[in-house]
């Protein structure tokens, strides 16, 4: 006998720290070995998930949906479950410097993601290098801001259809 209804095993999968805590161990071993603090790996999250929203990107893991900017604003703690979940199981390590808590790939990361053989776990990896090789040399304050330069357009595809009623293609 159960408790209620059971809810489908992919509701128990998106936006759970187990999934966050996979993007960010791929980004983090695409990083390796430079740290990356909470709100880069906020906006890198973003940025795999959503990479078809940057000009000349790849195709996007994710569907798109609208107003998915606003994801930016619920993403931190999702990450920072994630980075917490992988900590506890030394796929991530969490480092201390001048400027702060940083996190870098653990000493299994590599076999976490070597482990799983998805098409969405290649893709994943695949989108994560392309991040870290398009964003880890821009400092925060410019990433911040090609966010923030950004943000608003993301997303906003669908309210053009939305206010006609749908498209006719």
């Amino acid at each position: 006998m159960t408790d209620g209804p059971q809810r489908p095993a992919a509701d128990r999968v998106f936006n759970t720290p187990l999934e966050c805590g996979l993007r960010s161990a791929a980004l983090l071993l695409a990083a390796y070995p430079r740290p990356c603090d909470v709100q880069r790996m906020v906006q890198y999250d973003y940025l795999v998930v959503h990479s078809g929203d940057v000009d000349g990107g790849p195709r996007s893991i994710h569907p798109p949906t609208p107003h998915r900017s606003g994801e930016l604003l619920v993403r931190r703690s999702l990450v920072e479950a994630g980075l917490e979940f992988m900590a506890r199981r030394k796929v991530i390590e969490r480092t201390y410097t001048g400027l702060g808590i940083g996190y870098v790939a653990g000493e299994y990361a590599v076999m976490f993601l070597d482990a799983l053989t998805s098409e969405y776990v290649r893709q994943l990896r695949e989108r994560a290098a392309w991040v870290v090789q398009t964003f880890q040399e821009m400092p925060d304050e410019e990433l911040d801001r090609f966010m923030k330069d950004r943000w608003s357009q993301w997303g906003a595809e669908f309210v053009r259809e939305a206010l006609l009623g749908g498209t006719d293609e």
